[in-house]
């Protein structure tokens, strides 16, 4: 009776671990601390991605991602104060600068009354403030695509709203082979509608996000490049 006990508890551990390796293989639990992903963006310029996992701020907890950009002349440093699991924003520190000088903007999301309050400043001196109301939970755009690749069991024709602030739909449209700088990969392919962006996000695990391409005035591809998983560092950046 007591071998027999054993054997019915290894046969169950052995369900659990099997479990937790399906769910890696497919996206659905990993570990994304310490991971940076670099994009080329075309029609010229280049992007990082770092997240450096969950850090105390403002008394929470809180993942803190950055998001570096440069075209040309232009370079933008986003700080991302999120929520660990849904990875919706609480505040964003954005550092600008190019040919005509720099500024310094925040955004702090309160995500309980759906609203977001932009302040600009030139250097200390607060030139302008907007706070701006949704209908629901408050996305960023940078984020989005990293939130996507956490959906478990994905199939085409999933969907769900999305805010940034404005409201839009988002959906699996289809899953397709494409050729980015880091080589080729099966990728879930997402569309907004309206028709303002396209998001593809590797099949497989870690689901990054190798293209994001968006359709508005200044039309953009941000192209994966290169993808690094180090564990988590230094967040005194």
């Amino acid at each position: 009776m007591k071998i027999n006990k054993i054997l019915i508890l290894l046969v169950i551990v052995l369900i659990i671990l099997a479990d937790y390796g399906l769910s890696r293989a497919g996206g659905e639990i990993y570990n994304y601390d310490g991971e940076k992903v670099i994009y080329s963006i075309s029609p010229f310029g280049k992007a990082e991605y770092r997240d450096f996992g969950t850090i105390d701020f403002e008394g929470a907890k809180r993942n803190l991602i950055t998001f570096k950009t440069e075209v040309l002349f232009f370079k933008d440093t986003e700080k991302i104060y999120c929520d660990p699991e849904s990875l919706l924003p609480y505040k964003i520190e954005r550092t600008i600068s190019n040919l005509l000088g720099g500024e310094y903007i925040t955004e702090e999301y309160d995500q309980k009354n759906f609203t977001v309050t932009m302040k600009k400043f030139n250097g200390k001196k607060l030139v302008s403030e907007q706070t701006i109301q949704a209908n629901g939970p408050i996305q960023n755009a940078i984020l989005l695509p990293f939130y996507l690749r956490r959906i478990p069991g994905l199939k085409i024709g999933w969907n769900f709203t999305a805010r940034l602030p404005d409201e839009f739909k988002l959906e699996l449209v289809s899953i397709d082979k494409i050729t980015v700088p880091a080589g080729g990969f099966e990728a879930y392919h997402f569309k907004s509608i309206p028709d303002k962006f396209e998001i593809w996000i590797n099949k497989d695990a870690p689901r990054v996000p190798l293209k994001i391409m968006g359709k508005g005035a200044f039309k953009y591809a941000l192209l994966m490049k290169e993808y690094i998983h180090q564990g988590s560092e230094d967040t005194n950046r």
